[in-house]
């Protein structure tokens, strides 16, 4: 695998200079694109039953702040009868690796009993994650 600065093979103090100025504008770049400026900034994770089929429809954001609501959703919608249960995802703003990772938890338990867990209208950040890791999030299905 090839690092993000392999193509610096300085070893100069002005390389090693513009490797911590890259770290720092990255960092700073992934705060301000979580939106957070303190613990709780979050947007709360809420789940509510589809009234139209069996399933539910998550609400807010999917992080370390909201994981414990995440894997009590998944709980009670694996608990959903019926052999496709789905899991409409329109109104979530981010999926951390960590919560598409429990995603495919619970839908490779469903698979395990012969049912399905249908995504509906993932966001962009499960798409990537998909996109990054196809073997380990295989089990996923999303709705055409």
């Amino acid at each position: 695998m090839t690092s993000f600065h392999e193509h610096d093979r300085s070893t100069s103090s002005a390389g090693a200079q513009a490797r911590q100025d890259d770290a720092a504008g990255a960092d700073a770049l992934e705060r301000r694109a979580q939106g957070r400026t303190g613990k709780g900034a979050s947007t709360p994770l809420t789940a509510l039953p589809l009234q139209d089929r069996a399933g539910a429809r998550l609400s807010g954001s999917c992080d370390l702040d909201t994981r414990q609501a995440l894997s009590i959703a998944l709980s009670v919608v694996t608990g959903i009868p019926g052999a496709v249960v789905h899991l409409d995802l329109s109104a979530v703003a981010f999926l951390d690796p960590a919560a598409v990772a429990a995603l495919v938890q619970a839908s490779a338990a469903l698979n395990g009993q012969g049912r399905r867990l249908l995504l509906h209208d993932p966001p962009y950040s499960l798409r990537k994650v998909v996109e990054m890791f196809p073997d380990e999030c295989a089990a996923l299905e999303v709705a055409a």
